[in-house]
Protein backbone atom coordinates (compact mmCIF):
# COMPACT_ATOMS: atom_id res chain seq x y z
CA UNK A 1 0.00 0.00 0.00
CA UNK A 2 1.37 3.36 -0.91
CA UNK A 3 0.87 7.12 -0.57
CA UNK A 4 -2.23 8.21 -2.68
CA UNK A 5 -3.41 4.84 -2.07
CA UNK A 6 -3.94 4.19 1.44
CA UNK A 7 -7.33 5.20 3.14
CA UNK A 8 -7.60 6.28 6.99
CA UNK A 9 -10.82 4.54 8.73
CA UNK A 10 -13.85 5.95 7.01
CA UNK A 11 -15.84 8.61 9.17
CA UNK A 12 -12.19 8.83 11.08
CA UNK A 13 -9.85 11.90 11.09
CA UNK A 14 -6.10 11.37 11.92
CA UNK A 15 -3.66 13.62 13.43
CA UNK A 16 -0.05 11.94 13.67
CA UNK A 17 2.49 14.74 15.82
CA UNK A 18 5.96 14.42 15.41
CA UNK A 19 8.39 15.00 17.92
CA UNK A 20 7.33 17.28 20.47
CA UNK A 21 11.05 16.95 23.04
CA UNK A 22 10.25 19.02 26.27
CA UNK A 23 8.57 21.75 24.23
CA UNK A 24 5.15 23.02 25.65
CA UNK A 25 4.97 25.61 23.89
CA UNK A 26 4.81 24.07 20.73
CA UNK A 27 2.71 21.51 21.64
CA UNK A 28 -0.12 23.98 22.89
CA UNK A 29 0.15 25.83 19.63
CA UNK A 30 -0.17 22.69 17.45
CA UNK A 31 -2.95 21.71 19.57
CA UNK A 32 -4.54 24.90 18.64
CA UNK A 33 -4.19 24.41 15.27
CA UNK A 34 -5.74 21.11 15.13
CA UNK A 35 -8.88 22.76 17.91
CA UNK A 36 -9.39 25.00 15.07
CA UNK A 37 -9.37 22.71 12.09
CA UNK A 38 -11.35 20.45 13.92
CA UNK A 39 -13.98 23.58 14.88
CA UNK A 40 -13.95 24.58 10.86
CA UNK A 41 -14.92 21.07 9.66
CA UNK A 42 -15.94 18.73 12.32
CA UNK A 43 -15.10 14.80 11.47
CA UNK A 44 -17.51 12.30 12.79
CA UNK A 45 -14.40 11.14 15.08
CA UNK A 46 -10.75 12.17 15.48
CA UNK A 47 -7.88 10.90 16.68
CA UNK A 48 -4.72 12.36 17.50
CA UNK A 49 -1.46 9.95 17.57
CA UNK A 50 1.42 11.23 19.55
CA UNK A 51 4.72 9.73 17.62
CA UNK A 52 7.32 9.56 20.41
CA UNK A 53 9.94 11.24 22.22
CA UNK A 54 8.26 14.10 24.20
CA UNK A 55 11.45 14.28 26.77
CA UNK A 56 14.94 15.71 26.25
CA UNK A 57 16.15 18.92 24.22
CA UNK A 58 14.01 21.04 25.41
CA UNK A 59 13.29 22.81 28.33
CA UNK A 60 9.51 22.06 29.44
CA UNK A 61 9.63 17.95 29.47
CA UNK A 62 7.35 17.77 33.30
CA UNK A 63 5.20 20.67 31.52
CA UNK A 64 4.95 18.77 28.20
CA UNK A 65 4.49 15.12 29.75
CA UNK A 66 1.43 16.85 32.15
CA UNK A 67 -0.43 18.79 28.68
CA UNK A 68 -0.42 15.48 27.06
CA UNK A 69 -1.92 13.43 29.54
CA UNK A 70 -4.47 16.15 29.94
CA UNK A 71 -5.02 15.94 26.52
CA UNK A 72 -6.85 12.60 26.92
CA UNK A 73 -10.04 14.51 28.60
CA UNK A 74 -10.48 16.20 25.17
CA UNK A 75 -9.51 14.09 22.78
CA UNK A 76 -8.89 10.16 21.43
CA UNK A 77 -5.53 10.27 22.17
CA UNK A 78 -2.77 7.33 21.48
CA UNK A 79 0.90 7.83 23.19
CA UNK A 80 3.74 6.03 21.10
CA UNK A 81 6.83 5.41 22.49
CA UNK A 82 9.95 7.09 21.38
CA UNK A 83 13.67 5.99 22.15
CA UNK A 84 14.68 9.10 24.30
CA UNK A 85 11.55 8.50 26.31
CA UNK A 86 12.61 4.66 26.39
CA UNK A 87 15.89 6.21 27.60
CA UNK A 88 14.57 8.65 30.34
CA UNK A 89 12.27 5.48 32.08
CA UNK A 90 15.21 3.56 32.14
CA UNK A 91 17.14 5.84 33.72
CA UNK A 92 16.21 5.50 37.62
CA UNK A 93 17.20 2.03 37.10
CA UNK A 94 20.42 1.91 34.93
CA UNK A 95 21.77 5.20 34.85
CA UNK A 96 25.73 3.40 35.12
CA UNK A 97 24.63 1.36 31.64
CA UNK A 98 22.60 4.00 29.62
CA UNK A 99 22.83 7.56 31.96
CA UNK A 100 25.86 9.10 29.60
CA UNK A 101 24.32 8.64 26.26
CA UNK A 102 20.96 9.99 28.01
CA UNK A 103 22.66 13.16 29.33
CA UNK A 104 24.40 13.48 26.16
CA UNK A 105 21.19 13.68 24.06
CA UNK A 106 19.00 16.19 25.79
CA UNK A 107 18.89 14.18 29.37
CA UNK A 108 20.05 17.09 31.44
CA UNK A 109 17.35 19.73 30.45
CA UNK A 110 14.82 16.58 31.04
CA UNK A 111 16.09 16.08 34.50
CA UNK A 112 16.40 19.80 34.82
CA UNK A 113 12.21 20.29 34.60
CA UNK A 114 12.16 17.74 37.19
CA UNK A 115 14.50 20.04 39.29
CA UNK A 116 17.61 17.49 39.20
CA UNK A 117 20.49 19.36 38.44
CA UNK A 118 22.57 16.02 36.69
CA UNK A 119 26.34 18.18 36.93
CA UNK A 120 25.47 18.61 40.28
CA UNK A 121 25.21 15.09 41.10
CA UNK A 122 27.95 12.91 42.69
CA UNK A 123 27.39 10.24 40.32
CA UNK A 124 24.94 8.93 37.92
CA UNK A 125 24.12 6.84 39.59
CA UNK A 126 22.90 9.11 42.30
CA UNK A 127 21.21 11.44 39.49
CA UNK A 128 19.80 8.36 38.57
CA UNK A 129 18.40 8.02 42.02
CA UNK A 130 16.92 11.14 42.16
CA UNK A 131 15.56 11.37 39.29
CA UNK A 132 13.34 7.91 40.12
CA UNK A 133 12.32 10.00 43.58
CA UNK A 134 11.00 13.15 41.84
CA UNK A 135 9.41 11.22 38.30
CA UNK A 136 6.09 11.51 39.19
CA UNK A 137 3.81 8.35 38.81
CA UNK A 138 1.24 9.72 36.62
CA UNK A 139 4.56 10.29 34.29
CA UNK A 140 6.16 7.22 34.90
CA UNK A 141 2.50 5.29 33.64
CA UNK A 142 2.39 7.60 30.71
CA UNK A 143 5.47 6.28 29.57
CA UNK A 144 5.22 2.46 30.64
CA UNK A 145 1.75 2.43 29.12
CA UNK A 146 2.88 4.08 25.57
CA UNK A 147 2.72 1.83 23.03
CA UNK A 148 5.44 0.68 19.97
CA UNK A 149 3.14 0.94 17.29
CA UNK A 150 -0.32 1.31 16.42
CA UNK A 151 -2.62 0.24 13.06
CA UNK A 152 -5.29 2.65 11.46
CA UNK A 153 -6.91 1.68 7.94
CA UNK A 154 -4.01 1.50 5.75
CA UNK A 155 -1.72 3.71 7.87
CA UNK A 156 1.19 1.97 10.56
CA UNK A 157 2.68 4.50 13.24
CA UNK A 158 5.64 4.03 14.96
CA UNK A 159 8.27 6.48 16.30
CA UNK A 160 11.17 5.47 13.87
CA UNK A 161 10.25 3.13 11.03
CA UNK A 162 9.98 -0.77 10.30
CA UNK A 163 12.69 -3.23 9.37
CA UNK A 164 12.09 -3.62 5.62
CA UNK A 165 11.23 -7.27 4.53
CA UNK A 166 9.67 -8.45 8.18
CA UNK A 167 5.91 -8.29 8.07
CA UNK A 168 4.24 -5.67 10.54
CA UNK A 169 3.24 -7.70 12.77
CA UNK A 170 6.76 -9.28 13.86
CA UNK A 171 8.58 -5.85 14.32
CA UNK A 172 11.03 -5.66 16.81
CA UNK A 173 10.92 -2.96 19.70
CA UNK A 174 14.61 -2.07 19.07
CA UNK A 175 13.44 -0.83 14.93
CA UNK A 176 10.43 0.49 15.88
CA UNK A 177 11.84 2.78 18.62
CA UNK A 178 15.43 3.47 16.75
CA UNK A 179 16.20 2.03 12.93
CA UNK A 180 17.12 4.60 10.86
CA UNK A 181 19.12 4.64 7.23
CA UNK A 182 17.64 1.23 6.75
CA UNK A 183 14.45 2.18 6.43
CA UNK A 184 14.84 5.51 5.12
CA UNK A 185 16.58 4.10 2.10
CA UNK A 186 14.02 1.14 1.33
CA UNK A 187 12.32 2.20 -1.56
CA UNK A 188 9.45 -0.59 -1.43
CA UNK A 189 5.87 -0.98 0.10
CA UNK A 190 6.12 -2.08 3.90
CA UNK A 191 2.24 -3.55 3.50
CA UNK A 192 1.50 0.05 4.58
CA UNK A 193 2.11 3.36 4.75
CA UNK A 194 4.49 4.08 7.79
CA UNK A 195 3.92 7.21 9.51
CA UNK A 196 7.02 7.89 11.68
CA UNK A 197 8.95 10.25 13.35
CA UNK A 198 12.73 10.42 15.11
CA UNK A 199 14.43 12.05 11.84
CA UNK A 200 14.22 15.29 12.06
CA UNK A 201 13.95 16.47 7.93
CA UNK A 202 13.73 20.19 6.78
CA UNK A 203 9.55 19.58 6.33
CA UNK A 204 7.17 16.82 6.14
CA UNK A 205 8.53 14.61 3.92
CA UNK A 206 5.81 12.21 2.56
CA UNK A 207 7.34 9.35 0.06
CA UNK A 208 5.44 6.75 -1.64
CA UNK A 209 6.16 4.29 0.82
CA UNK A 210 5.99 6.75 4.19
CA UNK A 211 5.38 9.39 5.64
CA UNK A 212 8.07 11.41 8.12
CA UNK A 213 6.48 13.83 10.53
CA UNK A 214 9.43 15.07 12.59
CA UNK A 215 10.53 18.77 11.47
CA UNK A 216 13.25 19.16 14.06
CA UNK A 217 10.93 21.20 16.55
CA UNK A 218 13.60 21.68 19.40
CA UNK A 219 15.80 23.04 16.60
CA UNK A 220 13.54 24.86 14.08
CA UNK A 221 10.68 25.58 16.24
CA UNK A 222 8.46 23.90 14.20
CA UNK A 223 6.29 21.28 15.13
CA UNK A 224 4.45 19.62 12.02
CA UNK A 225 1.26 17.02 12.28
CA UNK A 226 0.21 15.25 9.69
CA UNK A 227 -3.63 15.11 8.76
CA UNK A 228 -5.26 11.68 7.21
CA UNK A 229 -8.63 11.91 5.72
CA UNK A 230 -10.08 8.56 3.57
CA UNK A 231 -7.13 9.21 0.82
CA UNK A 232 -6.42 13.11 1.55
CA UNK A 233 -3.23 13.81 3.16
CA UNK A 234 -2.69 17.73 4.73
CA UNK A 235 0.29 19.05 6.93
CA UNK A 236 -0.07 21.30 9.91
CA UNK A 237 2.18 23.13 11.83
CA UNK A 238 3.72 25.54 14.42
CA UNK A 239 5.07 28.68 12.81
CA UNK A 240 8.89 28.63 13.55
CA UNK A 241 10.30 30.30 16.35
CA UNK A 242 7.47 31.40 19.09
CA UNK A 243 5.12 29.40 17.24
Amino acid sequence: MLTGEASAPEGLRLYAVGDTHGHLTLARALFGKIEADLARNPPPRHRIVMLGDYCDRGPETRGLIDFLIEQGNHHDMVYLLGNHDQRMLEFPDMADETGEAFLHFGGRETLASYGIDADAATSLRAAGKAFGRALPSSHRRFLEDALLCHEEGDYFFCHAGVKPGIALEAQQPADLLWIRHEFLQHQGDFGKVVVHGHTPWDRVDIQPNRINVDTGAYDTGILSCVVLEGRDIRVLQTDGPGG
